[in-house]
């Protein structure tokens, strides 16, 4: 195809949540021969992967004529899943990931995939939160659409307690303040999801330091860290 009267378009955008799952936003700044519009929108309950996609495919769907797009994101998770193939991958075994586990936000990545395929799109990856005027910027407008009153509510987003048990619904809504996490598998306090056991990486032992954890308890969804008793080694002996 010739791509020579295509006009060329510049897509910047960034995307979170607060906490993550939380209130969310994504900014969109889309710029053509030096004219730029900004966009921003703000949801109830979301997490910062699914408004990294959403701003992407949002200016996407701006655009009324096929175009050349150049996107700019500090999202390695949206560049790597179009660049390295991934969601191409999950969509050929029917967004299927494993056998019993479907690719996480398979529903944006779907919306994604469609509309790259109408238009010749590269992705860039910028570094967050390093001086790129645009990125800082789609982030102020991210920000202010999270905390503002307009807030949409993601539909294709099930947050992970509506993949949990009802007994394990009513424990997180009875116990999610103060309760401990001492257990591999027990519930995260922020998003209930079962935690893991992680080892952190070896270190030389400092000249005072007296213990240090062999282990640590981590939520694979929200990323939280939990440092339990059980995993904690005394050195002072060893010394």
């Amino acid at each position: 195809m010739n791509w020579e009267n295509i006009p060329e378009i510049d897509l910047y955008s960034d995307g979170g949540a607060e906490p993550n799952p939380g209130k969310g936003g994504f900014g969109v700044i889309m710029s053509y021969k030096g004219n730029k519009k900004e966009f921003s929108q703000g949801y109830q309950l979301t997490t910062n992967n699914r408004m990294e996609l959403m701003g992407v495919i949002f200016g996407l769907e701006r655009l009324k004529t096929k175009s050349i797009v150049n996107v700019y994101t500090d999202s390695q998770y949206v560049v790597y899943g179009i660049t390295k193939g991934w969601a191409e991958k999950w969509r050929l075994k029917d967004w299927y990931r494993k056998q019993n586990s479907k690719a996480i936000n398979h529903d944006l990545w779907a919306r994604l995939l469609t509309l790259i395929s109408n238009h010749e799109v590269k992705f860039n990856w910028v570094k967050g939160h390093d001086g790129h005027k645009e990125n800082e910027r789609c982030d102020v407008l991210a920000d202010i659409a999270l905390n503002s009153e307009n807030l949409r509510e993601d539909l294709g987003y099930e947050p992970q307690e509506k993949l949990l048990s009802a007994s394990s619904q009513v424990y997180l809504q009875g116990n999610s303040k103060g309760r401990k996490i001492e257990n591999e598998n027990d519930l995260c306090r922020k998003c209930g999801t079962p935690v893991i056991k992680k080892q952190p990486p070896k270190k030389a032992v400092k000249p005072n330091q007296s213990y240090f954890y062999e282990y640590y308890l981590y939520c694979p969804s929200c990323k939280t860290m939990y440092l339990v008793e059980e995993g904690k080694r005394d050195i002072t002996n060893l010394k």
